[in-house]
């Protein structure tokens, strides 16, 4: 890592403009980059490219080693084609990890990235923690409740820390509505809408050879939910950070819709919160014609918010009694926006940030905590502000709550953890 100034100077246009940088960016005195390994995601697997995107964006990150194919062959190639030394492309991940464990301090990573599908998550993540290394893994955090709460014994045992990438948490300005909810602003929070459709397993393709839809609808590796377990869980995380609230009882309807399919595809579930809210969470993977059109709208007293993941630079804060305002991200609106979005802003205003950069900034605030860590410092708010174990045993709650309920003729199921 490295010291970061107070003033950047940066061109746009021809035009010299001054980007006063947040208080949290001037970190610690380290002199290095966090050395990072990667288990899973190899040649052509989407998931492992957007990690390794997002964790250099920044600078801070380097991938030093990895384990990175079940299969020798991809495993080799794909380390070769990041121009890994040949001595650290290891072919499974407890060769990685107990190899980097005997290495000198100054020579082996800092954390593991797991990127595996669900039911491969547990066993190399407690590896990792066992042998002393940080953990950033991909959602849900693992197959079943029982494994995350077995991850958060053994974080408290370690002092160790682990991030959870709920993407869509990292967008500026999901930041600005969960400040402005916090501030107050729309009075008690009555209402939350969140919805989630995609439409890409609208026909039978796991039987047509697409690998990621064999192992999210196979419930013998995406585990009790497909649509739940892949897109819910990120809706239902979405409502419970911008809110603040917690989910307490769920009455839900999951379906098969797709002949043949092992999970269901499609489901929608009412929702309690813990101070009072009323909501409803729609996920589909059948939504024919759909992308990943996640969506947000929450309402207060005075008044409330909106957020489109198709068009994440823009909030719609709309008022009882004033025309709809639409806040935009940009690092040279620190006038108009909280801290904590510019924190999370790369560019001024009309130079959009998407999903690599949110997913970046989850990367970032952990590279900055994992920092401080080192240094024996204290992270700042700013820095912390990224997903994490209790994130994770409340989106695996969730999927065992829904399916529950979707299962019982009771009306309300009770948000069990």
């Amino acid at each position: 890592m490295r010291n970061y100034k107070e003033i950047a100077k940066v061109i746009i246009h021809g035009k010299k403009m001054d980007f006063k940088l947040h208080k949290s960016l001037k970190i610690s005195n380290m002199n290095r980059k966090l050395r990072m390994g990667m288990v899973g995601g190899g040649k052509d697997a989407f998931i492992g490219a957007i990690h390794r995107l997002a964790a250099n964006m920044d600078g801070l990150i380097e991938v030093s080693c990895g384990a990175l194919s079940i299969r020798p062959e991809v495993a080799i190639a794909s380390g070769e084609a990041l121009f890994l030394p040949k001595e650290r492309i290891y072919l499974t991940y407890e060769e990685m990890i107990k190899k980097e464990a005997s290495l000198p301090a100054n020579e082996r990573i800092d954390f593991v990235t797991i990127v595996t599908p669900n039911f491969a998550h547990f066993a190399p993540a407690m590896m990792a923690l066992e042998y002393g290394f940080h953990v950033v893994i991909e959602k849900p955090i693992t197959f079943s409740l029982d494994e995350a709460k077995q991850l958060k014994q053994k974080l408290d045992e370690t002092g160790l820390t682990l991030c959870l990438t709920h993407t869509y948490s990292g967008y500026p300005m999901v930041k600005q509505a969960k400040a402005m909810v916090k501030e107050g602003k729309f009075g008690k929070i009555r209402k939350i809408w969140v919805e989630y459709p995609q439409g890409w397993l609208s026909k039978l393709s796991e039987r047509e050879g697409n690998a990621q839809a064999a192992w999210r609808t196979d419930p013998k590796k995406s585990g009790k939910s497909s649509v739940m377990g892949d897109i819910g869980t990120h809706a239902a995380h979405l409502a419970e950070y911008i809110t603040g609230a917690k989910i307490t009882d769920v009455c839900a309807e999951l379906n098969t819709m797709v002949e043949g399919r092992m999970l269901d595809d499609d489901g929608a579930v009412m929702l309690k919160f813990d101070n009072g809210a009323k909501g409803v969470l729609m996920a589909s993977q059948v939504a024919a014609g759909e992308e990943n059109a996640l969506k947000i709208r929450v309402y207060g007293e005075h008044g409330g918010i909106e957020w489109a993941q198709h068009e994440p630079n823009t909030l719609l804060v709309k008022w009882y009694d004033q025309p709809t305002q639409i806040f935009r991200a940009g690092g040279n609106y620190g006038a108009h926006l909280s801290p904590t979005a510019i924190h999370n802003c790369r560019t001024p205003g009309g130079h959009p940030e998407g999903y690599l950069e949110a997913f970046a900034n989850i990367y970032r605030n952990f590279a900055l905590t994992i920092g401080c860590k080192i240094d024996g410092t204290t992270p700042t708010p700013e820095m912390l502000d990224f997903p994490g174990i209790e994130d994770g045993l409340r989106g695996m709650a969730f999927i065992d709550n829904v399916v529950a309920s979707s299962q019982s003729d009771v009306k309300w199921t009770p948000y069990v953890l």
